[in-house]
């Protein structure tokens, strides 16, 4: 089964069952190379559906304080792309067997060269790769590894986007779309953006793709009013934060994501 395949079959499944599929994102190489493997273990442990990995990044354009932070750490932890390779092929060899998708910016692959990237990527087990600063303009040769090598470039789109451009870049987006919930950069909000409900039905007439929430979520009550609106609920500010601030960063993200699954399966009334 090839990446591709297995994001559908996650997304299928999460849809039989009634709820959103829970993808959390966690940076690589934080707070240390090992400890960051230790969290991704426990997240796939707690609930995970789908793993998002993030790539350290000098310039994270698209982040917030807290992921900028955790990606400065990480780089002064030595963590660079190779690295993140040999640790997606680690999280196998551990047994984690939700799919993986690398999230990092352009200019790293750029400078590996992104045919061999795409193919070592998959090689190590990744499904897929997310890379919110690649206009689809210029991604052609990474489009054309991810087919060959069956793995998933997801594209992001934002309440800016406008509806021909939105259907455009939502043909080209494959596994999912990622629904950036607001104009801004990552990070924990108290309150989901406003006009984010009329916002993901746009999407989802544009496209049939599965549709992925992320960008501000950060608590069970958040997670289950966008998870009853989309196929995926993503976070990973708030849950970068948490394992920061805990003597046992792997027990603590275990905890918080296990907390947000619970919201995604609870109905209305429950919460």
């Amino acid at each position: 089964m090839n990446g591709l395949d297995r994001i559908a079959a996650v997304f299928s499944k999460t849809k039989n069952e009634g709820r959103a599929a829970l993808m959390p994102y966690f940076t690589l190489g934080f707070p240390n190379k090992q400890a960051s493997l230790e969290v991704v273990e426990s997240l796939a442990a707690a609930g995970a559906d789908l793993i998002e990995l993030g790539v350290p990044f000098s310039d994270p354009l698209a982040d917030g304080p807290t992921i900028q932070h955790s990606t400065q750490v990480a780089l002064e932890n030595g963590a660079n792309l190779s690295d993140c390779l040999k640790m997606v092929k680690d999280l196998r060899g551990r047994g984690i067997k939700q799919p993986l998708l690398l999230m990092g910016y352009y200019n790293p692959i750029l400078a590996f060269g992104p045919e061999y990237f795409v193919s070592e990527a998959c090689t190590a087990g990744a499904d897929g790769l997310i890379v919110p600063d690649l206009p689809l303009e210029e991604a052609a040769i990474i489009e054309t590894a991810c087919r060959k090598h069956r793995l998933a470039l997801v594209y992001l789109v934002a309440p800016t986007t406008p509806d021909e451009r939105l259907a455009l870049v939502a043909s080209h987006s494959t596994g999912f779309v990622y629904i950036v919930s607001l104009t801004g950069v990552t990070g924990a909000r108290q309150t989901v953006a406003a006009g984010l409900d009329d916002f993901i039905r746009r999407v989802r007439a544009a496209t049939d793709k599965p549709v992925a929430v992320g960008f501000g979520i950060s608590t069970p009550e958040q997670a289950s009013r966008i998870g009853k609106l989309s196929d995926g609920v993503i976070v990973g500010s708030a849950l970068v934060d948490a394992a920061e601030k805990a003597e046992d960063p792997s027990s603590a993200a275990g905890d918080f994501l296990h907390r947000l699954r619970l919201g995604l399966e609870k109905q209305p009334e429950q919460m």
